[in-house]
């Protein structure tokens, strides 16, 4: 918990715009049956029936289903900035160390990379070789790593390592790493890492700290 007693909330940016409406019970549609199966799996039928309109209405709006990718991705980008700015708010982390802020920060992480799992998967995918998906999935990481690392240099009396402007990014880019791995890629290895949710975002919060706080 924050020590502000505020919980951690993914956040949604208000679009009441009517001309939005049907757009967003398409998209609503779509990362409701994201949390049960695959982009691939997802046939525009289904997306078109959970919203209540029609597969041509669905082609009015979008020429193919990679062009809703797109849109459900600059969704998700507007809402992880808005919640990056309420949950990184100097404010709300007034009292709290490092180790403090990061035991709640990372947690919040994993469970928001669960929470769209598929979705963030299929945009993982086609980043790789799409290059303004991929430009847009950096942004979002530039800025709420980088809201993070200040967030983190502020306190930066607790770091031992010689030079913090270099240690912080690092280890959190480290930490982003290793939950791309584990949440985005599909290639997460159960045999290798037997270890709960709770235990890596342990082992996560251990690791940034160890390296951190290490003057070696």
């Amino acid at each position: 918990m924050a020590p502000s007693n505020t919980p951690l909330q993914w956040i949604r940016p208000p679009r009441q715009a009517r001309t939005q409406q049907s757009l967003e019970r398409l998209l609503d549609a779509a990362e409701t049956l994201l949390r049960d199966k695959s982009f691939e799996d997802v046939h525009v039928s289904e997306i078109a029936l959970r919203a209540d309109t029609s597969v041509a209405a669905f082609y009015r709006r979008f020429r193919d289903k990679n062009a809703l990718l797109y849109a459900l991705h600059e969704r998700f980008s507007d809402a992880a900035i808005a919640t990056a700015d309420e949950v990184l708010r100097d404010a709300r982390w007034e009292n709290a160390g490092i180790r403090e802020i990061l035991e709640s920060i990372i947690p919040f992480l994993i469970e928001v990379l669960q929470s769209h799992e598929m979705l963030q998967r299929a945009v993982y995918r086609i980043a790789l070789s799409d290059e303004t998906m991929r430009e847009r999935s950096l942004r979002l990481r530039r800025y709420v790593l980088g809201r993070l690392s200040e967030l983190l240099l502020m306190r930066s009396s607790e770091i031992k390592h010689p030079d913090p402007n270099h240690a912080v990014p690092f280890a959190l880019v480290q930490a982003g790493a290793l939950m791309t791995e584990f949440y985005l890629t599909g290639m997460r290895d159960s045999t290798l890492l037997p270890s709960s949710d709770k235990k890596i975002a342990e082992e996560i919060v251990h690791s940034c700290c160890s390296y951190l706080f290490s003057d070696e």
